[in-house]
């Protein structure tokens, strides 16, 4: 019943968006920090964008600064990620996730950070 949802992912051509949607349920959705990570084949999972729980502070790894949005609707216990001009390099599978930490966001978060992961979603960015 504690369980992360991701949605939203699947092949889209370069320069297009994507919304990625996170349902939680089985938590108390505002008391936890959101974010999401992604991880390409061969590699690390990175961080990629975090919110608060008020939705106070949001924070980005560079290379998706300026294109990708990260928002929280607490009533809705959901988490988004609108992804706009999309590159072939942000192909990967992305991750929901949440930790219980009251603070701002000071990125990157570490995996470490995580309490709750969803499965993921996959999203494939074509050239």
């Amino acid at each position: 019943q504690v369980q992360l949802v991701e949605s939203g992912g699947g092949l889209v051509q370069a320069g297009g968006s994507l919304r990625l949607s996170c349902a939680a349920s089985g938590i108390i959705f505002g008391s936890y920090r959101m974010a999401w990570f992604r991880q390409a084949p061969g590699k690390e999972r990175e961080f990629v964008a975090a919110i608060s729980r008020s939705s106070g502070s949001t924070g980005y790894t560079d290379s998706v600064k300026g294109r990708f949005t990260i928002s929280r609707d607490n009533a809705k216990n959901t988490v988004y990620l609108q992804m706009n001009s999309l590159k072939p390099e942000d192909t990967a599978v992305y991750y929901c996730a949440a930790d219980r930490s009251p603070l701002g966001i000071t990125v990157p978060l570490m995996t470490k950070d995580i309490d709750l992961w969803g499965k993921g979603t996959l999203v494939t960015v074509s050239s």
